[in-house]
């Protein structure tokens, strides 16, 4: 019978300590690269970029959250932000604060924004709008009206109409702070 040759204690320890010393290493070196491509990934913005159209605002009546009749009539000569959402939508409560903050920098220049809740009750919508500190104007939609004249299912959507009447730009999805600043101001500024 032959004899096996079998390494050395020593040996085998010292080989096992290099194969652990390896997994290690590509275990670090996973989690560096995951690391610094979850940072990229989390730098850029993935926000909706809007789309260029060109539509007549339509006539849109509807009540506000105290009940009182409004339309976008009333904001005539005014470039007006026109935003559709509901309190149970992820990406409507995630962009709130923004639109907050670009309609407090731009509301003495001529703008206005318009949210606009799809079917829930000034008992739902309300304090919604008071733990979010909006004092944009916040108008209820019971039959989705707007959905209709603005031809869209989806939530969140934004509509730019500019001072003469025409929806210029459509979001379909949340709006980033970098997106309404890139895209918004110029129209205001006309």
């Amino acid at each position: 019978m032959k004899k096996i040759d079998r390494p050395s204690p020593v040996r085998f320890y010292a080989m096992l300590m290099i194969g652990i010393g390896l997994v290690s290493i590509g275990a670090m070196l996973f989690l560096l690269m995951k690391n610094k491509s979850d940072v990229a990934a989390s730098s850029q913005d993935f926000s909706t970029v809007p789309v260029q159209v060109d539509f007549a605002a339509p006539k849109l009546d509807l009540t506000d959250l105290s009940g009182r009749s409004v339309s976008l009539d009333d904001y005539s000569g005014k470039v007006i932000l026109v935003n559709l959402w509901a309190t149970w939508c992820p990406p409507c409560r995630d962009e709130m604060p923004t639109l907050q903050k670009f309609y407090e920098k731009y509301k003495e220049k001529g703008f206005v924004l318009i949210a606009i809740d799809q079917e829930e009750t000034p008992e739902v919508v309300a304090p919604f709008v008071a733990e979010f500190g909006l004092t944009f104007p916040v108008w209820l939609d019971l039959d989705y009206l707007a959905e209709r004249e603005f031809n869209t299912s989806n939530l969140p959507s934004s509509y730019v109409i500019d001072r003469n009447g025409t929806v210029r730009l459509m979001w379909i999805g949340g709006i980033s702070k970098s997106n309404l600043e890139k895209y918004v101001p110029d129209i205001i500024l006309e």
